[in-house]
């Protein structure tokens, strides 16, 4: 796949826009799920694979995958030879998702990433608190099914028994879990499993995406909290 002027100019225009701080604008005529990807693949450098669907069946939500058995509907990676990687531009990453209409964008973590997952409540205030106290932050996403996403540095997943050792205290009954190595979760501006679309509380930049924070500096404060809002054990996440 070769670059085009158009494509350039596009990508260009996307990487202004995020030095400025705002949120990059669509271009004219494009698709938002393949600029999406390519957001994510030109801007923030984190690889993309499309993933299932949640799609309506005679008896409730089925897998696009179409295996009545599947474990994890609408929420796993449909092929991952089919990966778009970090750096595609605009036209490569149209092109690719033209091959997958319909699919959800899934990122892989343990990559550029990994994820701490607590929910929701604890999620916003931690990240109210975070902000105040000018903690190093990443992005943030929010998932339909009431959990929040902190992207971190890779390595977290591993960390995690120990960091919660010292910390004191376990994270059963706490709602919090990681995702690292082998894992997935879907991108903004899908939706997990038909249960509604992902979404940014706090978007990537530059800077934060290339960047996330070391676990360690965030997780006093998501553990004090998720005990405080008396969060249950979390449900799933998609994994490979």
């Amino acid at each position: 796949m070769g670059f085009t002027i158009g494509g350039i100019r596009e990508l260009r225009e996307l990487r202004l826009a995020a030095r400025r701080g705002r949120r990059p604008g669509r271009p004219r005529g494009s698709d938002p799920v393949g600029t999406a990807v390519a957001e994510y693949t030109g801007l923030w450098g984190w690889d993309v694979v499309p993933g299932a669907r949640a799609v309506r069946g005679v008896g409730g939500p089925e897998c696009s995958c179409g295996s009545r058995a599947c474990p994890a509907p609408g929420a796993h990676p449909l092929d991952a030879g089919l990966e778009v990687p970090a750096g595609a531009t605009l036209d490569e990453a149209g092109r690719a998702w033209a091959r997958v209409p319909g699919a959800a964008l899934l990122l892989p973590t343990g990559r550029a990433f990994d994820v701490v997952e607590v929910p929701e409540e604890a999620g916003r205030r931690a990240l109210v608190r975070l902000e105040r106290m000018g903690a190093p932050l990443g992005p943030v996403a929010l998932a339909p099914h009431g959990h929040a996403w902190f992207l971190v540095a890779p390595g977290a997943s591993v960390e995690l028994p120990e960091l919660l050792r010292r910390s004191g205290g376990g994270r059963e009954g706490l709602g919090l879990s990681c995702l690292g190595s082998g894992g997935y979760i879907t991108a903004p501006p899908s939706d997990v499993g038909g249960m509604g679309p992902v979404r940014w509380l706090r978007p990537p930049t530059l800077e934060s995406a290339g960047r996330p924070p070391e676990a360690r500096l965030l997780l006093s404060t998501l553990l004090r909290l998720s005990r405080r809002v008396g969060a249950v054990s979390p449900g799933w996440l998609p994994t490979a």
